[in-house]
């Protein structure tokens, strides 16, 4: 049974367990145990698998270790301690390995010392390291003399699990350790690493501890089963659920970087935001800022450095796409203290050791509650330090997310973890290496797999279709060059080949190799690249920006995208698109909830004074959510958690539909897609799309404009998956998509005898098999398994069905207007589905216009009214 840790432990209760050179040895170093410390280490020292949740910075890495240690040196002292492998460390991040070693060695000296002046000698407790970074001579070191300790990555471990020397050593362990749980489970590297676990258990020579690592997570109870794993009753192996994620303290504010997000002109608003940030930067010691995109981080390091001369040197950027060195060099700098400030996107969220940061900036929404409170805990590093963190909204529906996300991290109301569900690509890879270890039972093996979370409700049929792909079970695919790698007869299954051990070896893992997309004109001349996941975006008839010109999108080949120049005409993908954080679904609901709040307040004199107090926001911003909502109440109708309004708006060739569906990018894509295949079918035309988290936009020709009965019957659609699938024919992101599945699954091998094939070269054969298995084999495993991606861990169709439900039930009515214009809530939308933020100021301008024909036809008396209303508070109006 899962509990919950209900009793912290006292001082004297944990000192009484511990070794006496380890008790003096932390009684020097601290001056008592911090929360995640009184919760979990008794627990572990007696045998409990733990999941623990809390912030940077309270000792929960400690925790986990302390027990371990302890175990360690009382073997030492009675001479028992063997060269065997006892505490295996798991963690995402190869930087943070180096870190933890670090961090292991100090102490483990230092309690050596303590142990010489008590009078006795203690053995060297060895750590040791093994990632795609070892050496060849250091692994066949540790075959011979392994580590007491092990550190490694998901990836590390699951060939360690098949090297025939080394993997017998994994056979004696007993703790395992899974860091950064957070940043594992809900991707197919948690899913990869849950399999893992659960084959070396099978192996190991007793049941070993489990302990689990995590930042702020929700619910943990669907955490600790991903941790622990189920027993094969289906029952959940039992464990304590330690949850001290809020022993720190968070103070967070939420600031509107100019009076007016409307009239502000680019270049103003560019100005307050630097100046902004650079009064932060002064008044703290060191900063961390983070934006949402890779670019944006650089953007801002850069204009930082040239509009201030004098934090040259002093300020960096930290982005997954900087080398590992520059990354490190960064590091290192932040945890001497030689940084004022460095910009991220995401890659200082994880718990890499970066010392001490007094403040945190979000520029724009994170677009999650957890990864708020994620980057705001990087700052007050120590346990009593208060967490404090500034939210800069740029724009009125980033003010209002910014608002309800800042109320919720408050209030520690999480967003909900999606953990993928049996992915089947991943499936392969294990089945690949279980059958590298020995001949295996199939009931056997299927009961170990579902001992993992990801794969507990795996059906039978599913495991079997595995099993036959990769006995060669599938006639014809042998001629495309997909030979089987093992053997299945009787109920059972063994590796067949020789070269089946190499396969594993060099294409194990989940992470697919980024591509950089070259773009050619018809004619073959290059013009320049484009990210992977940008191109998957694209659709026949899509125009985009690149080196400032614009070309429409007609096809691609391998890793080549063709184009034709197409001056002047209006970009339908922003180049950001790709980069893009999607809002949480929990978040965009209590979004809509704040939008019927403050709908009832319209009328209400004291509106600003509630919205300050309740939200903690300041009065600025308070003045411009009022504002934003009245327009829109003037002009149209407030879509809240009762209500979605369509609108339709005519223009010059066509006529744009806007759905207010305010649920988060990732359902938007699945209603959108799937609301375009079926007006496509239904007139017989191309629709084109536009979406961010607060709807979608449709764009159909005069001739196939939608009558109000056509769109109420839109959200009536039944089995929305199946149009969904319909939708992704021969899209870009389906054939790239299944280039990263039949990667991981085995079915086009990135690496072979030692070469590595071109990208290009593999997205051609992709593409050829899609159209193979499409035709012949339409319950493919792995095709199955691509349309799982796409619709359930990229798209969100789940929640997409659930709110169409909602509407069908009467829960939520559809309000259809036919406008004049897009309403205010719409102007991002339509900014989106009309310029290119390459061109901010366009965007800017364009938006500026709309709101200025809106003010006018909202009407003078109106216009009174609404400065009336607002005078009465205060005088004050944002227009």
């Amino acid at each position: 049974m899962i509990r919950w840790a209900e009793r912290g432990y006292e001082d004297e209760e944990i000192y009484s367990i511990l070794s006496e050179p380890v008790r003096e040895w932390f009684k020097r170093e601290f001056d008592t145990f911090t929360p995640p410390q009184r919760y979990a280490v008794l627990e572990i020292h007696k045998g409990e698998n733990v999941l623990i949740s809390s912030p940077t910075g309270s000792g929960k890495t400690l925790s986990a270790f302390l027990s371990a240690i302890n175990e360690l040196i009382l073997l030492g002292k009675e001479g028992k301690l063997e060269d065997k492998i006892y505490v295996l460390y798991v963690s995402p991040l190869r930087a943070l390995n180096n870190d933890i070693k670090r961090n292991l060695e100090g102490p483990l000296a230092e309690i050596q010392e303590v142990a010489k002046e008590l009078g006795y000698d203690l053995p060297e407790i060895r750590v040791g390291i093994r990632t795609s970074d070892t050496s060849s001579y250091q692994k066949s070191k540790m075959v011979k003399k392994p580590p007491h300790i092990l550190i490694t990555t998901p990836e590390s471990l699951a060939i360690a699990l098949n090297a025939p020397k080394f993997g017998e050593r994994l056979k004696t362990v007993k703790y395992v350790i899974i860091d950064e749980v957070h940043a594992l489970a809900e991707n197919k590297r948690g899913s990869h690493l849950a399999l893992s676990i659960e084959r070396l258990q099978e192996m190991a020579e007793n049941e070993f501890i489990r302990i689990g690592l995590s930042a702020t997570i929700h619910p943990l109870e669907e955490v600790a089963k991903f941790v622990f794993g189920f027993n094969d009753d289906g029952t959940p192996r039992p464990g304590l659920i330690v949850d001290v994620s809020f022993a720190k303290q968070t103070e967070i504010k939420v600031e509107s970087v100019v009076e007016d997000l409307i009239y502000t002109d680019a270049g103003t608003l560019s100005d307050a935001l630097y100046n902004r940030l650079v009064e932060l930067i002064r008044e703290h010691r060191t900063t961390l800022i983070f934006t949402n995109t890779r670019s944006g981080a650089e953007r801002v390091a850069f204009n930082l450095k040239k509009r201030f001369p004098e934090f040259e040197g002093l300020i960096e950027a930290h982005h997954s796409s900087l080398s590992r060195e520059v990354r490190l060099d960064v590091e290192g700098k932040l945890k001497r203290g030689e940084l004022g400030a460095v910009v991220s996107s995401t890659s200082l969220e994880l718990g890499l050791d970066i010392g001490t940061i007094d403040l945190v900036i979000l520029i724009g929404s994170p677009k999650s509650v957890n990864r708020a409170l994620q980057r705001i805990g990087r700052a007050g590093h120590r346990l009593h330090d208060v967490s404090k963190g500034v939210i800069l909204a740029l724009d009125r529906d980033d003010l209002v997310e910014v608002t309800v996300l800042a109320h919720n991290a408050r209030n520690r109301r999480l967003d909900r973890v999606r953990i993928p569900k049996n992915p089947l690509d991943v499936l392969v890879q294990h089945i690949v290496g279980m059958a590298l270890y020995k001949v295996w039972e199939v009931e056997e093996a299927y009961r170990l797999v579902r001992r993992a979370y990801p794969f507990h409700e795996l059906p039978f049929e599913d495991f079997m279709s595995i099993l036959k792909y990769l006995s060669g079970g599938y006639e014809g695919l042998e001629d495309r060059k997909v030979y089987a790698k093992i053997w299945m007869e009787d109920g059972k299954f063994g590796r067949r080949g020789k070269m089946t051990r190499a396969i594993y070896y060099m294409n194990v893992g989940t992470i697919p190799d980024e591509a950089k997309i070259r773009v050619y004109t018809m004619d073959k001349q290059i013009i320049g690249t484009v990210e992977e996941e940008f191109a998957e975006r694209l659709m026949p008839g899509d125009i985009f920006v690149l080196a400032g010109r614009t070309y429409e999108f007609i096809k691609s080949r391998g890793n080549r995208i063709y184009v034709v120049p197409r001056e002047g005409a209006k970009p339908t993908i922003p180049a950001w698109f790709s980069e893009m954080l999607p809002l949480s679904f929990d978040l965009a609901l209590d979004v809509q909830r704040f939008r019927g709040e403050v709908k009832g307040l319209l009328n209400n004199k004291r509106a600003k004074s509630l919205l300050m107090k309740k939200y903690g926001i300041d009065e600025r911003a308070a003045k411009a959510i009022i504002a934003y909502f009245r327009e829109q109440e003037r002009y149209s109708t407030v879509p809240d958690d009762e209500t979605v309004l369509v609108e339709e708006v005519e223009k010059e060739k066509v006529y744009e539909y806007f759905f207010h569906t305010l649920i988060g990018r990732r359902a938007n894509d699945a209603l959108s897609r799937a609301f375009a295949y079926a007006v496509g079918r239904w007139k017989g035309v191309n629709v084109g799309i536009a979406l961010n988290d607060n709807g979608f936009l449709l764009r159909v020709p005069k001739e196939a404009r939608l009558s109000e009965t056509e769109i109420r019957e839109l959200f009536q659609l039944e089995d929305l998956r199946e149009i969904l699938k319909r939708a992704l024919d021969n899209t870009e992101l389906l054939k790239r998509r299944f280039r990263h599945v039949a990667n991981r699954g085995f079915l086009i091998l990135r690496r072979y005898v030692g070469r590595k094939k071109r990208l290009g070269r593999q997205q051609v054969i992709a593409v050829s098999l899609l159209k193979v298995l499409k035709e012949h084999y339409p319950d493919f495993p792995l095709l199955r398994e691509v349309y799982r991606e796409i619709m359930e861990d990229k798209m969100d169709v789940e929640k997409a069905e659930l709110f169409l439900s909602w509407v069908r039930e009467g829960k939520i009515k559809v309000v259809f207007e036919r406008n004049e214009l897009p309403s205010p809530f719409a102007f991002n939308l339509e900014a989106i589905g009309s310029s290119d933020v390459v061109l901010m100021e366009d965007r800017r301008e364009m938006i500026k216009a709309l709101h200025r024909k809106i003010m006018a036809m909202i009407g003078e008396a109106s216009w009174r009214r609404m400065k009336m209303e607002e005078s009465s508070e205060d005088g004050y109006l944002l227009l």
